[in-house]
């Protein structure tokens, strides 16, 4: 039985701007605040600490938004599954917008004592829930729209707002970098958070017109719908959830290796200036986004499994070069160790989409890539600056900090090679695409209704 007939599908266009522009949003959002934490959140929320101690603390404050993800990704995964995903993907931008948008308000401790460091955790672990709900609905709303030979360049889309919320964090904490260091650490700070809930109302506006897949809109109509995803996501698939977590990891310990720690490493312990290490990320992140198309094409052609393990295998190897390049102090092979690592990232993430939405049944789908993706970057993405910091406060030596990261990304490598699914579209799939886009296609013409 067909879906009903009263509204109709977002045009291509519609399914990339509600995935893609969310998520930048959403990670805008999300790493500011890290940016924030290795710049400026340890002197002015946890000023009675020693310098070392007040970075770990601000690092300990940006992982607690980590611990929060997996918590909201199961309970957004879980009505997301029951009620749609449209619905999940608007609460998210709310509850991630609007914190967002408290923390560029936040006294500091000089002005309201302990008070300051509580509300600041508070609104991380709120922005940290919302974000746990984000990846996964964003995936879905592109995914479940597309043909098999298809949804790794659809679950790209998603996939572009995690460099180009890097990129434009970034961008905005540069044009307010110049100021005077008085200034910045007065308000200068405040004016990224700030400025976030223009993007919050512009991502509100997109997301209001979205609907869900035929695929989801079928099991409602059937009522098949799942009772307690997560449970039966437990009971059925298991196996998969844990190998999708644990390859999970590699990305986000790569990723916030160069994006939060690098920012203090780089500043304190080899000399950079501030402005210099924000303008050589922003510059990698250009490569990050390029790289996702190519590993996106590539995994609808040889299979998101395989492209996902090279990158996986890459990230094993490149932390010691990395590192090595860095503490030259050159700017140039600074450069070149960050483009790589963005090279990294884009190959696991071109591929990590439509990997994923293969390996769940669609009944649980929401719930399955959310915790997944959510757990991995729990481990991968809140521990290592901590890991970071106190492995370089213990031996004075970026070494074992490279192995801690090539440890976290062996253990994604060998995870992946496990998975069951993400491999090439067969080629009865492939022949009954294009039959399946044309129905699409018709599907997105105007039926009776206004979208949704």
């Amino acid at each position: 039985m067909a879906p009903p007939s009263s509204t109709r599908a977002p045009s291509k266009k519609g399914i990339f701007a509600a995935s893609f522009i969310g998520t930048s949003i959403e990670w805008y959002d999300y790493y500011i605040f890290g940016t924030a934490a290795a710049l400026v959140f340890g002197s002015l929320f946890y000023p009675e600490f020693s310098p070392v101690a007040g970075t770990l603390a601000a690092f300990g404050t940006f992982a607690v938004g980590f611990i929060a993800r997996p918590l909201g990704a199961a309970v957004i995964g879980h009505y997301g599954d029951r009620i749609g995903r449209k619905s999940m993907l608007v609460l998210t931008l709310l509850l991630t917008g609007g914190s967002t948008f408290l923390i560029g308000v936040l006294p500091t401790y000089a002005a309201i004592g302990i008070g300051a460091p509580l509300l600041l955790v508070a609104l991380r672990l709120i922005q940290g829930f919302g974000v746990g709900g984000e990846w996964g609905g964003a995936i879905l709303i592109a995914t479940e729209h597309a043909s098999p030979r298809r949804r790794a360049v659809y679950g790209s889309f998603a996939q572009f707002g995690v460099p180009v919320g890097v990129l434009t964090s970034n961008l905005a904490f540069l044009a307010v970098s110049g100021m005077s260091n008085e200034d910045f650490m007065s308000y200068g700070w405040r004016i990224p958070f700030l400025i976030s809930i223009a993007l919050v109302v512009v991502g509100f506006l997109v997301r209001t017109r979205l609907q869900d897949a035929p695929e989801f809109q079928q099991v409602k109509q059937d009522k098949t719908v799942s009772k307690v995803p997560v449970a039966e996501l437990f009971r059925r698939q298991p196996r998969n959830l844990v190998l999708a977590s644990l390859a999970s990891i590699a990305p986000p310990a790569v990723g916030y290796t160069v994006i939060v720690y690098m920012l203090t490493y780089g500043t304190t312990v080899v000399g950079f200036d501030r402005t210099t290490l924000l303008t050589l990320i922003l510059a990698s992140t250009l490569v990050w986004i390029g790289t996702i198309v190519v590993s996106a094409l590539a995994s609808d052609r040889f299979g998101s499994k395989k492209v996902y393990a090279l990158g996986a295998l890459t990230a094993v190897l490149w932390p010691l070069p990395m590192f090595a390049l860095v503490n030259t102090g050159d700017t140039g092979l600074a450069l070149l160790a960050f483009v790589v690592a963005a090279l990294v990232q884009g190959v696991m993430a071109g591929a990590q989409g439509g990997l994923f939405t293969e390996i769940f049944d669609v009944r649980f789908r929401y719930s399955g890539i959310s915790i997944a993706y959510q757990v991995g970057g729990m481990i991968g993405g809140a521990v290592t600056p901590i890991a970071a910091t106190a492995l370089f406060g213990t031996y004075g030596s970026s070494m074992p900090i490279a192995v801690y990261v090539m440890a976290l990304s062996l253990v994604s490598f060998v995870a992946v090679l496990g998975i069951c699914g993400g491999s090439a579209p067969s080629a009865t799939e492939k022949a009954d695409a294009p039959a399946a886009e044309t129905a699409s296609a018709a599907a997105s013409t105007p039926a009776s209704g206004p979208v949704s």
